[in-house]
C-alpha cells in the first residue's frame, strides 16, 4: 500500500459506505485513511484532512468511473 494514491476525500463516514461495497464488488484494493478516527470523533475529520480514499494507481480509471456513477447529486470532493 506504499504506492497507493489519494483519489477522493470525504468528510463523514456515512458518505463512504456504498462506495466500499462497490469497490469490493469490483475487486478493487483500497483503504480509507482516517476512517476510524472520523467514526469515533467526527469533529476531527476536517482537521485530519478528511477521510481519504487510497487506491493503487492502476485502478484509478475504474475508481473514477465508480465515483462518477455514485456522484449523482452528492457533494463528493474529488482530488
Amino acid at each position: 500500500m506504499v504506492n497507493f494514491i489519494t483519489i477522493a476525500i470525504f468528510q463523514y463516514t456515512h458518505e463512504i459506505e456504498i462506495l466500499k461495497h462497490r469497490l469490493e464488488q469490483e475487486g478493487i484494493n483500497y483503504f480509507f485513511e482516517n476512517e476510524a478516527t472520523a467514526s469515533v470523533a467526527p469533529m476531527y475529520s476536517l482537521a485530519l484532512g478528511g477521510i481519504k480514499l487510497k487506491i493503487h494507481p492502476n485502478d484509478a480509471d475504474s475508481v473514477n468511473m465508480i465515483l462518477d456513477e455514485l456522484k449523482g447529486g452528492h457533494d463528493l470532493r474529488i482530488v
